[in-house]
């Protein structure tokens, strides 16, 4: 057995047994209160209360001059919450995993975290249409329904969910930890630095927060969804896979089965001029046009046998009786 660190690189040879998160009661209170917080945020921004004051308060001090030297590093620091770049490079991770433990479930729970990311973040973003801080046209307003996609921050809960996803599918309370510890610096980084940049209001960034945070807390409910998920797709490559070994390995043409091959002895034989056949008053040049063909009985070809060359001569004409003489005559009685 390996036991230096290339060994955690094998495949393991059977699936582990990885406890699902469930819908627990400590889950549920903190998703019914993250709720409660996601609809504060936007009644509070809805009816321009002391939330939208703070908005404006902020992006009129404008951090990204009070501190410029931070800006090259942010700038880089806030790809962490690009949807494109981030989910390439967790997809990559959660697909070895998905070889290496035999289950599709890491990849099939990113899939489900981002279509409902997509879906939840982009239907508010729309619907409210805020315009963002660089685009406001009315100080103090909330700049709803103007035709903006600033609110809430997607960035920022695309920072919550994807990193979040790590922990959600850690195997042990040990990573567990030290991956919620690590999704929680990032998603809190890159939520202050769109309001650094400038390119959030504070009430994006506490919104986008909530929003990904409710993802989390509710993926447990569409894990019986993901598990028949997976069974399915499952079940797709095992009929696949039987029917590639049932599939005969040589193709047959389309107008019916191909001739049987001939071999290349046959073959020559089939070329050669036919030869004439030798009569009896040859005497030992019988065999050799038997040879030349089938064996009578075999049905098998065979090669001709050498024979030596006769010198051409007229044969001579034998004189006399071919009777043997007799010592004495016969005599009739």
């Amino acid at each position: 057995m390996r036991t230096d660190i290339f060994a955690r690189l094998d495949r393991e040879p059977e699936p582990p047994k990885i406890e699902i998160p469930r819908m627990s009661r400590t889950r549920k209170a903190l998703f019914g209160g993250t709720l409660a917080f996601y609809l504060a945020i936007v009644v509070a921004v809805l009816v321009s209360s002391s939330l939208v004051i703070l908005d404006w308060k902020v992006m009129l001090f404008r951090p990204y001059q009070q501190w410029p030297e931070l800006h090259p590093f942010l700038d880089y620091f806030v790809v962490l919450g690009q949807r494109g770049p981030t989910a390439v490079m967790i997809a990559a991770w959660l697909g070895w995993r998905s070889w290496r433990q035999h289950t599709l479930r890491p990849l099939l729970v990113l899939g489900a975290a981002l279509l409902l990311l997509n879906v939840t973040v982009g239907a508010v973003k729309l619907g409210l249409g805020r315009l963002g801080p660089h685009y406001a046209t009315q100080i103090g307003s909330t700049e709803l329904f103007a035709g903006g996609d600033i609110f809430p921050s997607g960035h920022t809960a695309n920072a919550v969910v994807t990193w979040g996803i790590l922990s959600y599918l850690a195997t042990t309370p040990r990573a567990r930890r030290y991956l919620s510890v690590m999704s929680a610096v990032v998603a809190l980084g890159v939520g202050a630095t769109t309001v650094y940049l400038g390119t959030h209001w504070l009430s994006d960034v506490l919104l986008g927060w909530a929003a990904g945070l409710l993802i989390l807390l509710g993926l447990p409910l569409f894990e019986p969804l993901i598990g028949r998920a997976e069974l399915a797709i499952f079940a797709v490559r095992e009929r696949w896979r039987a029917r590639n070994r049932t599939t005969p390995s040589t193709p047959v043409a389309s107008g019916g089965p191909r001739p049987a091959p001939v071999s290349t002895e046959a073959s020559s034989l089939a070329d050669e001029p036919p030869r004439e056949p030798i009569g009896a008053g040859h005497g030992g040049h019988t065999g050799a046009g038997l040879n030349a063909g089938t064996v009578a009985g075999t049905g098998q070809l065979t090669q001709p046998r050498p024979h030596a060359v006769r010198s051409e001569r007229t044969p001579g004409t034998p004189t006399g009786s071919r009777r043997p003489p007799h010592s004495r005559p016969m005599t009739g009685g």
